[in-house]
């Protein structure tokens, strides 16, 4: 692990496994938890020889906590500061709910600068809010529900919204665990990011995606409904859509087993 300075003081933890691998797959994680999400995916990866770049955004767990700086631009910023930093000519670029559409906003904003090929997984996006013209997603008030929880109770808001992530049966110790990940974030951080899910869109963004695309879903998923994975593949140029029937929101987990090996033969084509 080490740390990359994407404005003046302010430093992204950068967690770099198997760095000698042949290629490169970069992570971006989902609100409000960290890159430790992907513990099931890291744990294989590197027998297929890919080198897995993952981040903590910033206000999340061991990178800088500013006050200011998580609208979509911003955080797309922070992405291009670690890629412009990494000794890698080309890589994946993979990006979980919230993630998904920093992941989108970076393709647009630069140009998919060294990505080969995107994965976007349970993404929230175009939009993670419904608005008019766009009647998929959670209610407005459903996330400002979250957010007046997150400034009375945050580790109730956490404990709740947890429970909405998973469609499969989990362990207690694997819920504190998942759950443990996102009280590493700053209170901040997180509200001011779920601002950012309720208020902003990527829809303008998908034409500019360019590359080939897998949109990994879970049918039943309460956070981001498949009907955003139906729009996303209406919306991105070579895409491909996944959907996973037994799976929710935790598609990189509900159906662990056939997720990784769905996910594998997308990185290898």
């Amino acid at each position: 692990m080490y740390y990359i300075e994407v404005e003046r003081g302010v430093k992204i933890l950068v967690n770099d496994l198997n760095p000698a691998g042949k290629r490169a797959i970069f992570f971006i994680h989902g609100w409000p938890v960290n890159h430790k999400m992907f513990e099931y995916q890291f744990n294989i990866l590197p027998e297929w020889d890919y080198r897995c770049i993952s981040i903590d955004l910033r206000g999340f767990g061991d990178s800088d906590k500013p006050w200011a700086g998580y609208s979509y631009d911003r955080l797309a910023d922070d992405v291009y500061s670690v890629i412009r930093s990494l000794n890698v000519k080309e890589l994946i670029l993979v990006g979980f709910s919230m993630g998904g559409p920093i992941a989108i906003r970076y393709m647009a904003r630069y140009m998919g600068y060294k990505v080969t090929k995107l994965a976007l997984l349970s993404a929230a996006a175009p939009s993670f809010t419904k608005r008019p013209g766009h009647p998929y997603g959670l209610p407005v008030e459903n996330v400002d529900a979250l957010i007046a929880q997150t400034y009375k109770d945050r580790p109730e808001m956490i404990s709740m919204f947890g429970k909405m992530f998973f469609a499969s049966q989990i362990t207690e110790s694997f819920s504190a665990w998942f759950n443990s990940l996102a009280w590493t974030a700053s209170g901040n951080a997180t509200i001011k990011t779920a601002k950012s899910l309720r208020d902003e869109d990527t829809a303008a963004d998908l034409a500019k995606i360019k590359v080939p695309t897998g949109i990994f879903y879970g049918l039943l998923d309460q956070i981001c409904p498949y009907e955003l994975a139906l729009e996303l593949h209406n919306g991105i140029e070579n895409s491909k859509l996944f959907p996973f029937n037994q799976s929710g929101h935790a598609v990189f987990y509900d159906q662990l087993e056939l997720f990784n090996k769905e996910f594998i033969n997308f990185l290898n084509e």
